[in-house]
């Protein structure tokens, strides 16, 4: 096998190289002691931005999150502090007074209505990380209309420049699926970016081409930052052996993402298998 292509780590078929065990998110996209972690995609970025939070808040770190577009409100389950302020030195003023170990709080610019809230700018990001208070900022940095597929608009995502790690997140409910308003986000992008019709069968080859695009999914992350793929919702029928061959398609490709991680959100263990070049943490 390519050794670009091997299993990593496999909880369905038992774990490759070692004993069996589950595996945190954490270790999946191996986390270093600080990182600024930007989301992008489609398909479960809002669930993973808060399972990432309270699993690294557990761990005794101190975790904010945001965003660069916007968010639905988190519940008080979610995040133990919510600060909707648009003057940057009040959010800064908030974060020193409310941040401190094992502690998990979620900044904001404005209510926008509808339960949703306006994020912030990649400078108040900017300020806010060099305060070196925070472990881990984690920022949704893309917006998908609730679809599990899209393409990233002309400005989007909204990548913070810091961004020490991109996660590109695809729904395996989108794979299989017509490239239509329905299913995707943008179609007419993803359609000029694959080559699929309208109304065209988004098949593992196509949205591997979206994954991997330069313009795709994560257009405009970093040069130095590290990118990684989280295909989610393997848990429904049939997904897992589509996941597993989205995999083979994109690592194939030879593109920036380095791993995939084949996971379930809405379920634990939310991390079934890796598959990619390394992973130092097993």
């Amino acid at each position: 096998m390519d050794p670009d292509q091997k299993v990593i780590f496999s909880l369905v078929e038992g774990f490759v190289g070692g004993e069996r065990r589950g595996i945190s998110l954490r270790e999946a996209f191996e986390l270093r002691d600080r990182e600024l972690i930007s989301l992008v995609g489609a398909g479960g970025k809002t669930t993973l931005m808060f399972r990432l939070a309270r699993e690294l808040k557990a761990s005794g770190k101190r975790v904010v999150t945001t965003t660069t577009t916007k968010i639905r409100e988190p519940s008080e389950e979610e995040t133990e502090g919510l600060c909707v302020e648009s003057d940057v030195e009040k959010l800064r003023e908030f974060l020193i007074g409310h941040l401190g170990p094992s502690r998990h709080i979620t900044l904001a610019s404005e209510r926008l209505g509808g339960g949703k809230l306006k994020g912030l700018s990649p400078e108040t990001i900017h300020t806010l990380w060099h305060l070196n208070r925070a472990d881990y900022i984690v920022v949704e940095a893309d917006g998908a209309a609730g679809r599990p597929v899209k393409a990233p608009r002309e400005k989007e995502p909204v990548i913070p420049a810091e961004t020490t790690l991109v996660i590109a997140i695809m729904g395996m409910d989108g794979v299989g699926t017509a490239l239509d308003e329905a299913h995707a986000f943008q179609p007419e992008r993803i359609s000029k970016l694959t080559g699929v019709r309208l109304g065209g069968k988004l098949d593992e080859e196509a949205v591997a081409v979206l994954m991997t695009h330069p313009e795709g999914i994560w257009k405009g992350a970093p040069s130095t930052s590290r990118v990684v793929a989280f295909l989610n919702k393997v848990d429904l029928p049939n997904a897992l052996e589509k996941a597993r061959s989205l995999a083979r398609e994109i690592l194939k490709r030879g593109a920036r993402i380095e791993r995939i991680i084949l996971g379930q959100l809405e379920k634990e263990p939310s991390v079934l298998e890796i598959r990619g070049a390394g992973f130092g943490c097993v």
